[in-house]
């Protein structure tokens, strides 16, 4: 019997978890495996699709003949066992087709883009052929950039069979080399060579001397920089047959800069006890999932890097998860200087080259640590004896886009493939997994203390209605304005924390009440004076900052609220001789920014470093004495059942910055509700009270971890459409669901409009709803052809939040 290929191919409007039968042409049996990309013809057409290899079959009876492969595009799989066995699992569990997950693996430098040619047929006028294509046989169609006359004039032709249209698969991947130089015979013969040279060919001289007495190879850059040589003399060197170029292929190396050298340090007893149960896991091959529960500042990294040598030491590789690329400078750094070389770094900070270049090392086995954001979950380590995801409660580890996976959940499955156990370390952990770990499914390890015994910081929180009655409006309390003073007068360092960018939250008249909006999104504008404009944080928008009201007329426009650049901007009022560092994103756009900034304020350039919640979490400055949160209520009031559990979160790693060292620390938190039990347990840092308290609430309100829920989403440029759609979906998941079911909706979003798109969506809770997985798989596939006429559906199960 022939063997064919079982193939998931990337069309976009007609996904399947089928693969499609394509056979293997005869140059290319035997070489066609499991986990390679391939490009096949696809529908009627010339249409060149890109596809992966699923499984290879026997063929049975057809009754018309395969397509074959075109070409493959891989020499060796891309994808090994491991992970295809894993799409197949998120497929099912995150309500998407197979190929999006395949891509999802993958670095951005190995998805292909697909290029559009334009070829005439013998049928076309020769006068319209040299007016469309010239000289050349085919036109590359760009429909962003071919003027709109001739677009409509191919369109004509190719329905009139003029001209014809073919697609091509561009890979993207691509290997950085450096030219090497090295002789192209012996010391004598460069000898004799040199001795036929004129006098005046003094550096053809220099050259030859250089390799008479060093055969081995040189960089170019490095040869010209040592001999002060151009680039033509050493191409007249290799014209005369003295020296050979080679193109040599290089890594990227995006942890140049970030090595932090450490040793392994002396435990205490609570971190012996959990390096102890996760080396015992590790080397009985056991998968189970450890919660390492430990306050801010209790070594939790150290019992990481410890439990991860042990790995290496049995020959097994490891795989640790960081929730933000800003965490990654220092984490990364101590990891890498720990193990070396066989560490690689996966996040979306790197270039596609970078990414490409450490996806490449993890795949041949030349890197055997991997420290990463989310996506990291999926690098195509072998034998992995450990995994770890630090401050495993953090939002920024489910995925907002198709596939809408959960970091955990993929690093739990793959525990379970390598018999591996997996850690999830938080100070504040996620109420879903204590609640595992109170049930005995995951098994809690406690860090209680800080490392040398040091105390927690004294917290104190800050009526903010009081202190405006005291004196006039300010981003800073007395206590808090004294403080920082202190703290500079000492030469010691502080933290100041606002969860919100930009200058002023919003623009308002005064006269009016009018309130710019963004013309795309239902939000109001936000005021940025290092720009001098106003910016939607939706959809990038920008525009002037008015002068007078776009409604009345009048010119008493006000700003109100307040940003870290409004922050900044009082600072060196009250402050003027402090130097700040400000982090946000604004600020952290330039690839390498955030490393650089830490950099700094590790160097104590800087006496204050404010920022967002990106300064909350994973930083560890000795200097750093003081905190301050400038607001805590800017989540509270949103419309979102994990609202209290992320500002305790937040405010509880925040105060943890503080006094991590030798130094006692002091944190102030302000706000406009002292009274809250979210503030008020974040101050005492009592998180299992916390935990007790934010349960019941939950339990009383059918919410996660009582409930599991799933969210659907019908996203429109047409309101009424996708509305409509909406409609129609409750309508059809109604007949499916039990009276235990609770539906939430339709209802528009929490922000109805963004980018000009609509938003209408349904939450469903439940407990056992075995006919749902089937009704929402059938409304997947009803609805991806869609996506044409404007209309998107979108299935996120167990949402981090219903807005």
């Amino acid at each position: 019997m022939t063997q064919i290929a079982e193939i998931i191919v990337d069309v976009p409007t007609m996904q399947t978890n089928t693969p499609y039968s394509y056979s293997i042409p005869p140059a290319l049996t035997g070489s066609v495996r499991p986990g390679m990309r391939v490009v096949v013809p696809f529908g009627n057409g010339s249409r060149k699709v890109q596809g992966f290899v699923w499984q290879l079959a026997e063929q049975t009876d057809f009754s018309r003949p395969l397509k074959a492969i075109d070409t493959v595009m891989d020499l060796q799989p891309v994808l090994n066992q491991e992970l295809l066995a894993l799409a197949d699992h998120m497929a099912v569990t995150t309500y998407a087709f197979k190929i999006t997950c395949l891509l999802t693996m993958l670095p951005n430098a190995l998805k292909a883009t697909y290029e559009k040619w334009v070829m005439p047929t013998d049928t076309l006028e020769e006068s319209i052929r040299k007016k469309l294509f010239g000289h050349a046989d085919r036109l590359l169609l760009d429909d962003s950039k071919l003027p709109e006359e001739q677009l409509k004039s191919l369109l004509k032709l190719a329905s009139g069979g003029k001209v014809t249209v073919s697609y091509a698969v561009r890979d993207r991947g691509n290997v950085k080399t450096i030219t090497m130089i090295e002789p192209a015979m012996a010391a004598d013969k460069l000898q004799a060579a040199k001795a036929t040279l004129r006098s005046t060919a003094k550096k053809q001289a220099v050259l030859l001397d250089y390799f008479i007495t060093h055969p081995e190879p040189i960089a170019q850059r490095e040869l010209e920089k040592a001999l002060a040589v151009s680039s033509t003399i050493i191409k007249t060197a290799e014209k005369n047959g003295w020296l050979v170029k080679k193109a040599v292929e290089v890594y990227r190396d995006p942890l140049a800069t970030a090595v932090t050298p450490t040793r392994a340090l002396t435990l205490n007893e609570a971190q012996q006890t959990a390096v102890s149960a996760l080396k015992t896991a590790t080397n009985d091959h056991k998968a189970a999932t450890y919660l390492l529960e430990g306050v801010t500042g209790s070594g939790k990294t150290e019992v990481y890097l410890q439990a991860i040598d042990n790995a290496l030491q049995n020959g097994q590789s490891a795989l640790m998860l960081v929730p933000e690329i800003s965490l990654t400078p220092q984490i990364v750094g101590r990891v890498r200087g720990r193990f070396g070389q066989r560490v690689a770094v996966l996040h979306s900070g790197l270039s596609a080259g970078e990414r490409y270049d450490e996806w490449r090392r993890i795949e041949r086995g030349e890197a055997t640590v991997v420290v990463g954001a989310r996506s990291a979950i999926f690098a195509p380590l072998e034998n992995i004896g450990i995994i770890i995801i630090d401050e495993e409660h953090e939002a920024t580890y489910k995925q907002e886009d198709n596939p809408r996976y959960h970091a955990r959940d993929i690093a739990i499955w793959r525990g379970r493939y390598h018999h591996c156990p997996v850690v999830l370390g938080s100070a504040t952990p996620s109420l879903e997994s204590r609640a595992r770990a109170q049930k005995g499914v995951y098994q809690q390890l406690l860090l209680p203390h800080r490392i040398n015994a040091s105390a927690l910081p004294k917290v104190t929180v800050v009526d903010m209605t009081q202190e405006l009655q005291n004196h006039a409006e300010s981003n800073f309390s007395t206590a808090l304005l004294s403080a920082l003073k202190q703290r500079m007068a000492k030469g010691e360092q502080s933290i100041l924390m606002l969860n919100r960018r930009g200058y002023s939250s919003f623009v308002m008249c005064r006269d009016c009440g009018f309130v710019l909006k963004c013309p795309n999104c239902d939000i109001s504008l936000t005021l940025h004076m290092d720009t001098k404009t106003m910016k939607c944080h939706y959809c990038g928008h920008e525009e002037p900052i008015p002068n007078v009201c776009p409604q009345c007329h009048s010119r008493k426009i006000r700003y109100y609220g307040t940003g870290t650049q409004k922050v900044e901007t009082e600072l060196k009022e009250v402050l003027p001789d402090a130097q700040v560092i400000r982090m946000d994103v604004d600020t952290t756009r330039r690839k390498g920014a955030h490393e650089r900034l830490l950099n700094k304020f590790g160097r104590q350039e800087a006496d204050i470093l404010l920022g967002t919640q990106m300064i909350a979490k994973g930083l560890d400055f000795p200097n750093v004495t003081l905190v301050g949160v400038l607001n805590a209520d800017t989540g509270l009031g949103l419309p979102d059942f994990r609202a209290s559990e992320r500002t305790f979160d937040l405010l509880t790693q925040v105060s943890g910055r503080a006094g991590r060292a030798d130094k006692p620390g002091q944190v102030f938190i302000q706000t406009y509700n002292p009274d809250h039990y979210a503030i008020q347990l974040a101050k005492d840092q009592n998180y299992e009270r916390f935990f007790l308290t934010e349960m019941q609430m939950r339990h009383r309100g059918h919410y996660p971890p009582y409930y599991y829920s799933v969210k659907l989403t019908a996203s429109s440029g047409d309101e009424r459409q996708a509305a409509e759609a909406m409609i129609k979906i409750v309508r059809q998941i109604k007949k499916t669901l039990s009276p235990a079911a609770i539906m939430l909706g339709p209802t528009p979003g929490a922000v109805a409009r963004v980018n000009n798109r609509y938003y209408y969506q349904l939450v469903i809770k439940y407990k056992q709803e075995p006919a749902l997985d089937q009704a929402l798989f059938e409304i997947l596939t009803e609805y991806q052809s869609t996506g044409r006429m404007g209309l998107q559906i979108a299935i996120d199960r167990n949402p981090m939040s219903f807005m």
